[in-house]
């Protein structure tokens, strides 16, 4: 099996994500949001799952930053003037658990995705998803390809 060149980490203390080269050169830093309700991975409980993932699915190429997916689908642009909803917007990266403890990270539909909610990046607040601004979340997407590894921390 071929690595990609980067690793994705996203480390809950800081409310970070940073993806590095190989050699551990800084390629990509931004503010993210995690769960609200802490770490963990119990179905229904809001929690950022901790540990080893990868990208298994990418979803909005091309899509303008503030189209809205429902079910992994655009359907339609956000209204800006409502930013307290908890849209997935911009694109999104499903998230696959490599460990026994996070095995159901997709089944929870545990995205890194953009947010209209940018004013809060930086703090925890999320269902359990990572929250990226709509550009950060873009760009991020641009750069990663399918099975790139994601550690959560």
């Amino acid at each position: 099996m071929i690595h990609p060149p980067h690793k994705i980490r996203v480390s809950v203390a800081a409310q970070r994500l940073e993806l590095r080269s190989d050699s551990g050169d800084l390629l990509f830093a931004a503010p993210c949001s995690t769960g609200a309700a802490g770490t963990g991975s119990e179905e229904g409980s809001g929690r950022t799952p901790l540990g080893r993932f990868c990208i298994c699915s990418k979803h909005g190429e091309n899509a303008p930053l503030l189209t809205v997916f429902r079910g992994r689908l655009p359907v339609g642009l956000h209204p800006q003037a409502s930013r307290g909803e908890d849209a997935i917007l911009a694109r999104i990266l499903c998230l696959h658990g490599l460990e026994p403890h996070n095995a159901n990270t997709r089944a929870r539909f545990i995205y890194i995705h953009g947010t209209a909610d940018t004013a809060r990046l930086g703090t925890p607040v999320s269902h359990g998803c990572i929250r990226l601004s709509p550009q950060d979340a873009a760009t991020l997407f641009d750069l990663v390809p399918l099975g790139t590894p994601v550690e959560i921390r």
